[in-house]
């Protein structure tokens, strides 16, 4: 089909700049759209949900975890939607649906009422709408952005990443207030429609700056030149096995990788969801427990753009291990939240396991399994972290509603993070044992 031919409307290799550095720009943009389908954009407008629709908080957090469980589980298939279709018609699928999504949400409501009033009513209607929520905006969005990434670069795989991560965390902490903004100016149907009508339009800038590989318009990762590129083919050092799904998954450097950023998932996303009432247990008001965010975002923000270089250098499982350690630090801290101390030690924990997280997310797949099957194997390994951001806030609040405080579902988190750590130690690149990165 024309309209998705790699060279229409205008030809990629014809660049005065190699166009890799094009994909990251756009990359970039397809993650930061993704921001009103993730729960730092779906949580500015849970009290005007609850307001709307009659919703207890407990009701409205119960239809989240459905939407979102829900959306979990189809993600793979999505994945593999992307390796069979590209990920340009993908991307331009998902965001006009996700625009959709959100224009039909401004209406949910009337839906509501329509369907007689009760909170089974409610509870069905905003499951939906969080399930596509979900699934088109932190699904499909973020794999197939992050999953053309992949494909476009080797060598330096770490700096974009690093680089597209400088980027993202600023839209990610910046995103609440700016949402917030659009409510203020024209109320949350307003905002969301708002929202709606930019995501449509990115559909067109997507559309035309997408471009699934570097090979389809007769160019090379990283921008080598063809010589180049025909002497990185006699490097049996550099050879790329393209592992299906299945194999992926049967390897321990699979697990390694993709269970330590489903606990991130899990336990960062519980924090941000319970953050006020955590304050509240250490005697901070509102806005003392949510200021920790913006200094979070700056923490994040160095080590995503630091371990990113990092990634071009070290070896994959170090970084990994540098994660668990950082994410251990961050939950013990979290529990001495009332203290000044516990909060510093806290953001530099947590804030540096989402730099971690960052890099990769988007450097590990790739380096470890090559490019043929990547959205298949990025469907399970998104699939595991919108999971465990599903049952994350459930899990925390049942500890909580036991025990009074967030502390032993805190000091829990810790035993799947000594088990990972062993998990992770001595592991090696699937991809060759004499891989020089591995």
């Amino acid at each position: 089909m024309r309209l998705f031919d790699p060279r229409f409307p205008f030809d990629p290799s014809r660049s005065p700049v190699f166009y890799g550095w094009v994909i990251v720009v756009a990359a970039i943009v397809g993650v930061l759209c993704s921001i009103p389908g993730q729960t730092m954009g779906v949580s500015v407008f849970t009290d005007h949900l609850m307001s709307a629709t009659g919703l207890s908080r407990l009701a409205l957090a119960n239809a989240y975890l459905i939407g979102t469980f829900a959306s979990g589980f189809l993600i793979p298939m999505g994945g593999r939607i992307i390796d069979r279709w590209g990920t340009r018609p993908t991307i331009l699928v998902s965001a006009c649906c996700l625009a959709a999504t959100l224009a039909a949400l401004t209406q949910c409501d009337r839906a509501v009422i329509a369907l007689g009033g009760s909170a089974a009513a409610g509870t069905a209607v905003m499951s939906i709408g969080f399930f596509l929520l979900r699934f088109f905006g932190q699904g499909m969005l973020t794999l197939t952005s992050r999953t053309m990434l992949g494909r476009w670069w080797d060598r330096k795989r770490g700096l974009v990443a690093g680089i597209s991560g400088l980027f993202v965390a600023f839209g990610f902490a910046a995103s609440p207030l700016a949402f917030q903004g659009l409510i203020d100016f024209g109320g949350w149907r307003g905002a969301w429609l708002i929202l709606a009508a930019t995501t449509l339009g990115f559909a067109g800038f997507a559309w035309t700056l997408f471009r699934d590989r570097p090979e389809q318009v007769g160019l090379h990762m990283d921008g080598l030149n063809a010589d180049q590129a025909a002497a990185a083919t006699q490097d049996t050092s550099r050879i790329e096995r393209g592992f299906t799904r299945s194999e992926a998954m049967r390897t321990r450097a699979f697990w390694a990788l993709v269970l330590p950023l489903g606990l991130n998932g899990l336990t960062v996303t519980a924090i941000t969801f319970h953050i006020v009432d955590v304050g509240a247990l250490a005697g901070l008001d509102r806005h003392a427990a949510v200021a920790i965010f913006l200094p979070m975002a700056v923490v994040s923000t160095a080590t995503g753009y630091l371990t990113g270089l990092a990634a071009d250098r070290w070896p994959l499982p170090r970084l990994i291990l540098l994660f668990l350690v950082l994410q251990a630090i961050g939950y013990t801290a979290t529990v001495g939240f009332g203290s000044s101390l516990g909060r510093s030690v806290m953001i530099a924990g947590i804030g540096g396991a989402n730099g971690c997280f960052a890099t990769l997310v988007t450097v590990g797949l790739p380096r470890f399994f090559g490019r043929t099957h990547l959205g298949a194997i990025g469907g399970v390994q998104m699939s595991v972290m919108v999971i465990g951001s599903a049952i994350g806030p459930a899990v925390f609040a049942a500890a909580k509603r036991i025990t009074t405080s967030y502390d032993i579902a805190l000091y829990a988190c810790l035993v799947p993070v000594v088990m990972l750590i062993g998990l992770a130690l001595g592991v090696r690149n699937p991809q060759n044992d004499q891989y020089s990165r591995s």
